[in-house]
């Protein structure tokens, strides 16, 4: 393992206050987006959409590190240049998905367990001989009656731990992503104490495992009330909630926290992260960055609709969502960026 490698690609992740991209989607996930939107579900279309992701000009200026899954990874542009190059050339850092997914948790009626750990010490070292310089493992909490137990917490956090030691063994900074889902009523005080029930079980998992925490990155889901709550806080509300939960459980060790957008809209997760870097980004022990796919995404995908005609519109909205959560991690993001367009 090669420590000073590690923490200066984590610290190159979250620096010059850019964040990452996550453009990992699943073939299904994937596939279901095209088809909201009238696009053909295919691998052709699937490659063209990343293509047009990763030539977007002047990306490199908010985006650090772009996430892959294992399709990307492996595509082209038209011209046969390897994507993996085309992002690596244009300064951002490539990483890649490695989970399997979260599927149903034996004796844990609706709950899940990620999966994936079965030969991942063979994939990582493929995925690093071939650029990767980080990973990432996915964990979904859910809130409802009676759930999440304690059981599903502590196996997933310590699925997460593994993945996390295997990955720096390979050279690979491990994002590890716990992430407690908006779906439901539940409330933000609901979804503040589940939260830092996740996260202390992680950490602690993490410091069993060895996983050396100046070398990885956390992507949590913000302090959120469920999409269906009936009150809906303001964005200093959940700034506030999030930080002081995240002081609570997450070690100072790490070099940065890219939150995942998990279903906002894209002004929304913008205004959010804005609100927190506004009241904490000067006294917070970590970089207060984003990861986000839907919120920078979609505005593109939308534009686009799977025509060539189309390519360079769709371009700049993407170029204007990565502007826009720039403008967020620097606290100087307002609505109206979003009504100039």
């Amino acid at each position: 393992m090669n420590t000073q490698k590690l923490i200066d690609t984590a610290k190159a992740m979250v620096a010059n206050d850019k964040g990452l991209l996550a453009m990992d989607e699943s073939t299904p996930t994937c596939n279901k987006r095209f088809a909201k939107v009238g696009i053909p579900q295919n691998e052709e279309t699937r490659r063209a959409y990343r293509e047009l992701i990763v030539t977007t000009p002047g990306l490199s200026e908010f985006i650090s590190g772009a996430i892959l899954c294992d399709e990307t990874i492996r595509q082209q542009k038209k011209d046969g240049t390897p994507f993996i190059k085309v992002i690596t050339d244009a300064g951002i850092i490539p990483g890649i998905k490695v989970d399997a997914g979260a599927k149903d948790m034996a004796a844990h009626p609706k709950e899940k367990i990620t999966e994936g750990l079965d030969k991942l010490r063979d994939r990582l070292a493929e995925y690093s001989k071939m650029g990767a310089r980080f990973a990432k493992w996915r964990a979904v909490i859910t809130i409802g009656e009676n759930i999440p137990s304690q059981g599903c917490i502590e196996a997933n956090a310590h699925v997460l731990a593994r993945y996390a030691a295997l990955c720096q063994e390979a050279d690979l900074v491990p994002i590890v992503e716990p992430e407690v889902l908006m779906d439901g009523e539940h409330t933000m005080q609901q979804c503040f104490e589940t939260t830092e029930k996740v996260l202390r079980a992680v950490f602690n998992q993490l410091y069993m495992q060895r996983v050396m925490l100046e070398g990885m990155i956390l992507k949590p889901n913000m302090v959120l009330p469920g999409l269906a709550c009936s009150k809906q806080e303001t964005a200093d509300e959940v700034a506030d909630a999030t930080i002081k939960c995240f002081l609570r459980a997450v070690s100072a060790s790490l070099p940065g926290v890219t939150f995942l957008s998990g279903g906002q809209s894209s002004e929304l997760a913008s205004a959010r992260l804005n609100a927190m870097n506004v009241r904490f980004k000067s006294r917070a022990p970590w970089g207060l960055a984003f990861s986000f796919a839907r919120a920078i995404q979609q505005p593109a995908l939308e534009i686009w609709q799977g025509k060539e005609s189309n390519v360079v519109a769709a371009q700049q909205a993407l170029y204007h969502r990565a502007k826009c959560n720039f403008a967020a991690r620097r606290g100087e993001y307002t609505a109206v960026m979003d009504k100039n367009v």
